[in-house]
């Protein structure tokens, strides 16, 4: 391992988890042993965030992952698929490969979750603890030879995945508040980990909670190309619609609302346009919720 300083005419922020750069100085790597980061090579792809929906500000998450793990809880803390809609349009927008994690099966089933996201062909896994060896030997296979970034919120079990995956990697782990159903921080900064044999080659990004995920930053077009699964709804829009308003295509009107009707799409176009409304409204609502084990999907106002 070498220890390496920025240069300081490379200014701040201006390396992040995932670069790729260049060394100058003392690269031996042993004791007491200090390089220089002179240059930081061309970024293949950038994730980012932004604040809030209304706050543009982009904020660099991690350089050159080639694919984003969305850990999300079944149960405790209750499953938030508005915040699975956020990080799919980012990931979609930064040229990632989404894989969805569903954690604490134990809890609740999965199905009608895998079935809400079937139309996006989204590859989904479920965990449960003890974790299964196979279960593990499967993600282990998605993440071989890969640079992945888990992304999710405090408490769904992502540093508990991460230290089964790392046994070395000692990942604090944190627990769910039982007054406010919400988990606790337990990693204060992004770090880079190898995965160990067999898969060599392949990096896990592990990323501290969060609480939400803002796409302020974002066009509204680029959140709607981010909706594939809506893409021949919105072909038959007219120039210029916002798809914020149910009407009638005959009328020159935004046409998802029918084509949802036809193809079953309402939960999607709903999620679509709460996302759209709250960039506008300055209202950044808290991520739905969705009972995973109930007879619908059902979302909180």
């Amino acid at each position: 391992m070498v220890t390496a300083m920025k240069a300081r005419e490379l200014g701040r922020n201006s390396v992040v988890v995932g670069d790729k750069v260049a060394l100058a100085g003392d690269t031996s790597g042993s004791a007491g042993s200090l390089a220089r980061i002179v240059r930081v090579e061309e970024r293949r792809s950038v994730l980012t965030r932004s604040p809030d929906d209304t706050d543009p500000m982009e904020r660099i998450i991690v350089a050159n992952a080639q694919q984003m793990v969305i850990v999300a809880a079944l149960a405790d803390p209750e499953l938030k698929t508005r915040f699975i809609d956020r990080c799919l349009v980012a990931a979609y927008d930064a040229g990632l490969d989404p894989l969805l994690v569903l954690t604490k099966a134990d809890l609740a089933a999965p199905r009608r979750i895998r079935a809400f996201y079937e139309p996006l062909g989204l590859p989904t896994l479920s965990t449960r603890q003890p974790l299964p060896a196979v279960t593990l030997a499967r993600l282990r296979t998605a993440l071989a030879g890969r640079v992945s970034v888990f992304i999710g919120q405090s408490g769904v079990g992502k540093s508990t995945l991460v230290n089964e995956l790392i046994p070395d990697a000692d990942r604090a782990v944190g627990q769910v508040n039982a007054v406010t159903g919400k988990g606790r921080h337990t990693s204060s900064s992004a770090i880079a980990l190898q995965l160990p044999p067999p898969e060599s080659g392949g990096w896990l990004i592990d990323t501290p909670g969060v609480r939400g995920f803002g796409l302020g930053h974002m066009s509204p077009q680029r959140v709607v190309e981010a909706f594939g699964d809506l893409a021949e709804g919105a072909a038959a829009c007219p120039p210029g619609c916002d798809h914020l308003n149910p009407g009638a295509p005959a009328d020159g009107d935004c046409a998802l609302d029918e084509w949802a009707k036809e193809h079953g799409a309402h939960a999607r176009l709903d999620s679509l346009r709460r996302l759209l409304r709250s960039r506008e409204s300055g209202d950044t609502p808290s991520p739905g919720h969705v009972r995973a084990d109930s007879g619908e999907l059902t979302r909180d106002t």
